[in-house]
Parts: C-alpha cells; structure tokens; sequence
C-alpha cells in the first residue's frame, strides 16, 4: 500500500479584538492555505453565524466529493475510450442538526451532467459513475450514502 500525506494551513481571523469573549463578539471567518496556492477564504453557514461570501465546511465537503468523482470518472472513461466533452455537477447534501447542536450529513446527491462525443458512448458514460464512486477516495472516507443521479448527453 502506498501512503499519501497532505497538509493544509487554517488560521483563524475572526478576532475583532476581543478574541471569543462572547458568542456574538468574533466572527467565523479564517484562511486555509497550502504553500504556493491561493488562499480560500472560509467562514462557517451563516445558520451558524458565517459570512456567506465565504466557503463553509460543508460547501467544501460537498465540492471534495463531487471533484474526487469527477476525477476518477474522467480516468475511467478515458481507460475505456469514452470521450468526454463536458462536465458539470451540481451536487446536493443533506445535513441534520441535533439538538445538542452537533450534526452529520445523512446524504449526499451527485448530478453530474456529462457531455460525450458519440451516442454510442452514452450506456457505457453513464455505467461508470458506480465504478467512479467506489474509487473515489473521498466517498471511501464517508460514514454517510454519496448517491448518483447522471445524465448523459451528446
């Protein structure tokens, strides 16, 4: 087996001089960056008090799973002479709250809109998202359902 190692650096900007003195007296927003990339500028749900011009944690788990995916698929489709054109997804999660605050996503729903060179190709373009879902390094890491809804066209 072969290990991977990554790291990314979070710094948190939130103090308006006060640090976290009460609920209302920080705001959410912090950095994440790995050197030589640009900045992501993050912030948590507004629900949860966040800047919505910022990327949220959930945002971000939603985009790692549907880029993975779309990785692995293109792999796949490139091994088995499917030649894509186009590629969207417009992904979906289903979060729950518990009432001590704390939750989990129960779902999440891929939507992948995939444009291939011939007709031909579509049966085989739209098989492949299984394939795709289980080697995707993400979804593997997940304690929740990652579903499929493709759609294929030419």
């Amino acid at each position: 087996m072969k290990t991977h190692h990554y790291s990314t650096q979070l710094q948190w900007t939130g103090n308006r001089g006060s640090g976290t003195k009460s609920y209302t007296s920080y705001t959410r927003d912090y950095d994440i960056q790995t050197e030589g990339k640009p900045v992501v500028l993050g912030s948590s749900d507004p629900a949860f008090r966040g800047d919505s011009s910022r990327y949220n944690p959930e945002e971000m788990l939603l985009a790692s799973l549907s880029s993975c995916h779309m990785l692995w698929y293109l792999h796949l489709c490139s091994e088995a002479g499917i030649i894509v054109m186009a590629y969207k997804d417009n992904a979906v999660g289903e979060m729950e709250e518990t009432p001590n605050g704390s939750g989990r996503f129960i779902k999440v729903i891929l939507r992948p809109v995939v444009t291939v060179q011939e007709g031909g190709m579509l049966h085989k373009a739209n098989e492949l998202h299984q394939k795709a879902n289980e080697m995707c390094f993400i979804a593997n890491s997940c304690n929740f359902p990652v579903l499929h809804e493709p759609e294929s066209k030419v």
